[in-house]
């Protein structure tokens, strides 16, 4: 069985260009590299004999809203074999069209629909680009930074209409008032009411 160091050793001696960092910790291997090398850092890692990552696990991103470079995408690989774990990462700006992995990974498809809702990232060549957990007119992606909390629309049952209607969202002001105090000392009322019970006591 390979071990990590020789797989790190490995991958960046078949790879030398592609591969701009590489580190070993948590007992798994890291590497960076740019968007433009990930098909073939793909191919070589699930089909050579001595890593045999044939199982994508899951795509993520990381949203940097202050950097140029915003996004940092995240794959994360399996290999059954040998029981490894890759973590491959590359940064890309916010309106940056990256490569699919739908045609070296099939599960990629949904995986990369998911990060195209939640954060707006594009895939080039990927069959099926559309939201996959908002709804088809849903505006923004909620996994961004900037996102507001509340979003942009609420949903609600009308009863003048008798239908389920959108509605942007409108902040009642008894949710911007807060008293800061600590839910364990209790509220004002039982405060009032003890201190009330101690007086009469005295």
């Amino acid at each position: 069985m390979i071990t990590l160091i020789d797989l790190e050793k490995k991958i960046n001696s078949e790879l030398t260009t592609k591969i701009k960092k590489s580190e070993i910790k948590h007992n798994q291997l890291y590497l960076n590299t740019d968007s433009e090398d990930i098909i073939d850092i793909c191919l070589f890692i699930k089909s050579n004999k001595d890593t045999k990552f044939r199982q994508l696990i899951d795509i993520t991103v990381v949203d940097y809203p202050e950097n140029v470079q915003r996004f940092k995408v995240v794959y994360l690989f399996l290999s059954h074999e040998f029981n490894q774990r890759i973590i491959l990462s590359y940064l890309i700006n916010e309106n940056e069209v990256v490569p699919s992995l739908t045609s070296i990974f099939p599960a990629a498809n949904w995986m990369e629909r998911e990060v195209f809702d939640m954060y707006g990232v594009k895939f080039k060549d990927h069959p099926d680009l559309r939201r996959i957990l908002t709804d088809y007119e849903f505006e923004g992606h909620p996994l961004r930074k900037d996102f507001p909390l509340t979003g942009h629309t609420e949903v609600r049952y009308s009863e003048e209409q008798k239908k389920v209607i959108k509605e942007k969202v409108k902040l009642e002001q008894n949710y911007r008032n807060f008293d800061y105090e600590s839910p364990w000392e209790g509220t004002k009322y039982i405060k009032e009411q003890t201190e009330k019970n101690n007086d009469k006591k005295n």
